[in-house]
């Protein structure tokens, strides 16, 4: 798996990138396919194609999920009248807060051709379990709940979602380390669609910070999803940074085509 490390930039860009990231791997995925390469490729040579990335929103971020609908699950006056961007990202799931004091990662995982990851339940087991053991390295008594929560002491500080394309799936989420809380239940109406552990209680009481160390959350988030500490997309090898730039120019389009036109992130 390739570590991509891409300058910061808007929310929108983000987001953007992160759907850059599947087309990219399936694009060249199916490039394989059309050359009748793929039974005689190395076997190892499909995870060329596996990303990961960590970053962050700059500034507070509603992002919606995909089928979200943006008048149930935000606060859209509230939003209006503090200059918070509303956004829809392209994976399922209900709507989360980025901003500040918040980690955002991203992987995108090759698809075997006979299903497996494929199941969407099977696809959360592999991503969910790697997550909570970088987070246990810290936080033992860690746990995951409902379909892809991460909880401490009852309170999620982890949302996640994903989705899958014709051989790779995208997965990302969030991680609450110093988050403005107040502000995240602020920005959120109450969500229409709650897991059974949550119990009705509402944002503020629901969420929590988990006080870990950055650096090593990192690290352990890289090991557990074997990334190869050699090969850092956009760093200075000419192969990575030709593989980045390819990325940007799908994000680029995907900037003109959907990620800047508010018809995308208002259609629901």
């Amino acid at each position: 798996m390739l570590r991509l490390n891409f300058e910061s930039a808007p929310s929108r860009r983000e987001l953007a990138r992160d759907e850059a990231m599947l087309q990219w791997a399936d694009s060249v995925a199916e490039s394989e396919h059309a050359g009748a390469k793929a039974e005689a490729a190395d076997p190892c040579a499909p995870l060329a194609t596996e990303l990961f990335r960590v970053w962050r929103f700059g500034e507070p971020t509603v992002i919606l999920g995909r089928s979200s609908r943006i008048n149930e699950e935000v606060d859209r006056q509230w939003c209006a009248e503090r200059q918070i961007d509303v956004l829809r990202r392209c994976t399922g799931g209900a709507s989360v807060v980025g901003g500040p004091g918040c980690l955002m990662y991203s992987v995108v995982v090759r698809v075997p051709a006979d299903g497996g990851l494929r199941k969407i339940d099977v696809a959360h087991d592999y991503v969910m379990q790697r997550v909570l053991a970088a987070v246990q390295a810290q936080l033992p008594d860690a746990d995951r709940a409902g379909t892809c929560d991460l909880i401490w002491k009852t309170r999620k500080f982890s949302g996640n979602s994903l989705r899958v394309a014709r051989h790779h799936l995208l997965y990302h989420g969030t991680l609450l380390l110093d988050a403005d809380l107040d502000l995240i239940a602020e920005c959120l109406a109450f969500a229409p669609r709650q897991p059974e552990y949550r119990r009705g209680r509402d944002h503020r009481d629901f969420i929590c910070n988990v006080g870990l160390d950055e650096p090593r959350l990192i690290d352990s988030l890289a090991r557990q999803f074997g990334v190869n500490g050699l090969s850092l997309v956009g760093g200075s090898g000419e192969e990575d940074t030709t593989v980045a730039a390819k990325i940007e120019a799908i994000a680029d389009e995907l900037m003109r085509t959907r990620y800047s036109d508010p018809g995308w992130h208002e259609r629901r």
